[in-house]
């Protein structure tokens, strides 16, 4: 997952496109996560932004087993004829692909490998996890004004057991608590421009963003705040 790569020091394209979309500015409420633990069942709520991640992590689980998918695939590229869908939908250039097969892990990753830049609003579940993903398109990041309302945690909702998949979200925190709420603000102070780049439209996508993150972790009434300067 992109925050926990952060915070590790191990900023990679995956983490470089989930900023492509931030100009300079204050950008609160991101990346959140809502959990809880019954027993060892995992309840994972979260924003929008651990959508692909999570496809990715339950698709590598699956490996070559089939599941039936559902959701939408959602684009600004035409994917006809490089994508299996049932539907399409179109509006303002966004195109949504909608799904519903049975489909192999292995060939959900192929999807998530081959349209990096897709959002990946699927459902399926994978050996003992379940994935719940609204099937729309993510809002735009703009600058947080004042007085923002936090908006609720509910875009994708995880159900597991697998600790090995919760370390990957959780990362930084004990997983015998009852209830945590993460959130996240992204600080963006720079945009760092590629060197001896004259196309515009590379110069947008290769751009990276340099500033710092602010995550706050509430555990149990507990909270605790962390801060890890990035360029990505």
């Amino acid at each position: 997952m992109f925050i926990k790569k952060i915070f590790e020091n191990k900023v990679d394209d995956s983490v470089h496109k989930q900023f492509q979309k931030f100009s300079k500015g204050e950008f609160k409420n991101r990346a959140m996560i809502k959990a809880s633990n019954s027993k060892g069942k995992f309840s994972i709520y979260t924003s929008y932004e651990y959508a692909n991640g999570f496809v990715k992590m339950l698709a590598e689980k699956l490996g070559n087993e089939k599941t039936h998918v559902s959701g939408a695939i959602i684009t600004t590229t035409d994917l006809t004829g490089k994508l299996n869908f049932k539907d399409k939908k179109q509006f303002m250039g966004i195109k949504q692909y909608i799904m519903d097969s049975e489909m192999t892990g292995n060939e959900i990753l192929d999807i998530y490998n081959k349209f990096p830049l897709a959002f990946l609003g699927l459902s399926f579940k994978a050996k003992d996890n379940e994935l719940k993903t609204k099937a729309k398109a993510p809002k735009s990041a703009k600058p947080s004004p004042k007085g923002e309302a936090a908006p609720k945690i509910d875009f994708c909702k995880l159900i597991t057991r697998d600790k090995e998949l919760l370390k990957n979200i959780l990362f930084d925190i004990s997983l015998d608590f009852k209830k945590v709420e993460i959130t996240h603000t992204f600080l963006i102070t720079d945009l760092v421009l590629p060197k001896d780049e004259k196309d515009f439209a590379k110069i947008r996508e290769l751009a990276k963003r340099k500033g710092k993150i602010i995550r706050k972790i509430t555990i149990d009434g507990k909270e605790i705040v962390k801060e890890k300067e990035f360029e990505a």
